[in-house]
């Protein structure tokens, strides 16, 4: 959050996988996995309503905490290590987006995330059918020329030989979805689901930044993750989808964060945004929505500049201003189009396809934005995820 967030949003999806399993943590001698659930922005939705998923703070703070290692001091950031689990904390994830073009000039957005979430603070057997580790996969793709978004969910067991991560060379998967580094230092995408079919290879262009406090991103008095992101990977492949085939270049974002308790009972949900400017640099900040209606103090933004060095700001140097909402088939209102106002500087945010909801346990919208200056000239591309809105409905 880091996305804020981000990933912390979705440790709540992580957390629905995980009541699904809790029956069979202790008895099953098989993978417990649930298949793809897709969903295309562009036809009827799945009968599954809004308010049968779990409510953001049920996920994201109010449940017991005991016996789970807390994020609240710095600590010093260990590498390659960190790139891999934390099982001593309940919730982390995963989080790579990418904003690519094929040759003919078409956009796309990809979102690819690894939630792991904790049953319980200890291991209930060394036998790893038996483990209190799950892990929850989301991977989408928007299409802008055809108006479409698609997702897909995975649920599996963490047992090495369906879902896991691992430090050194870095890889985090589930089944046949795998991010991982190769053997020239570049990291791979490979993932298929439905009539999706995606190769692509990233390559890092900025040095990883620590958010936060040296990289302790507090959430609320006692409400804190760690969390770290790499703000610009070049990134070249090809997407297959219904058919055809799409060589594709652009820009990756990545963010790796861990918690214990993010959300605090005051708070409802987040606006988050990642964006890649044209010249070179980034902005990513949240803000957290309080049920009084007041700023957060805590919510916070960083900006990278060309050199990956970054500014810290605070509540009194930016603020993100909703300009236009899209109400989807449930009556929730979702602000695809936003005003941004960082110091003595204003960009417009507008969603690229308003419709990029995640329809999944979690309901929450994650997709691709573009940005525009003062004189309305695009300036950059990003991800926006808003948490929250389908429990505030």
């Amino acid at each position: 959050m880091n996305r804020f967030p981000r990933r912390v949003v979705c440790c709540g999806l992580a957390l629905l996988a995980a009541l699904a399993l809790a029956g069979c943590a202790r008895g099953c001698a098989q993978s417990a996995h649930v298949s793809e659930q897709p969903h295309l922005s562009n036809q009827p939705h799945l009968s599954k309503q809004p308010q049968q998923a779990l409510r953001l703070g049920a996920v994201l703070g109010e449940s017991s905490l005991d016996g789970y290692a807390r994020a609240d001091e710095a600590r010093r950031f260990e590498f390659p290590e960190d790139y891999a689990a934390h099982p001593e904390f309940r919730s982390e994830w995963w989080y790579l987006t990418l904003n690519l073009q094929d040759a003919a000039g078409a956009d796309f957005g990809i979102q690819f995330t690894l939630f792991r979430q904790a049953l319980s603070p200890a291991e209930v057997s060394d036998n790893p059918w038996q483990t209190n580790q799950v892990y929850l996969g989301h991977l989408a793709l928007t299409t802008v020329t055809a108006n479409k978004h698609q997702e897909f969910q995975r649920l599996a067991r963490g047992h090495p030989a369906l879902a896991g991560t691992q430090a050194d060379p870095f890889a985090v998967w589930l089944e046949d979805w795998r991010l991982a580094e190769t053997s020239t230092g570049d990291w791979q995408l490979t993932a298929a689901a439905g009539e999706i079919r995606l190769a692509l290879t990233l390559t890092q262009e900025k040095s990883l930044i620590l958010q936060g406090d040296a990289g302790l991103s507090r959430k609320g008095p006692v409400q804190a993750s760690y969390y770290f992101s790499i703000p610009r990977f070049s990134v070249t492949g090809r997407i297959d989808s219904e058919g055809e085939e799409h060589q594709v270049t652009g820009l990756g974002w990545f963010d790796r964060e861990w918690s214990t308790s993010v959300l605090g009972p005051d708070q409802t949900g987040w606006d988050w945004f990642a964006l890649q400017f044209f010249d070179g640099t980034e902005f990513t900040g949240f803000q957290l929505r309080r049920r009084d209606g007041a700023r957060d103090e805590y919510d916070a933004a960083l900006r990278v500049d060309t050199e990956g060095n970054t500014s810290g700001l605070g509540p009194q140097d930016f603020s993100f201003e909703a300009a236009r909402y899209w109400r989807d088939e449930h009556g929730v209102r979702w602000p695809v189009e936003w005003w941004l106002t960082v110091q003595n500087q204003r960009w417009r945010v507008v969603a690229a396809i308003d419709d990029q909801r995640m329809d999944t346990a979690l309901v929450y919208w994650e997709g691709l934005v573009y940005v525009y200056d003062s004189d309305n000239r695009q300036t950059g591309r990003g991800y926006m995820e808003l948490t929250g809105y389908a429990d505030e409905r």
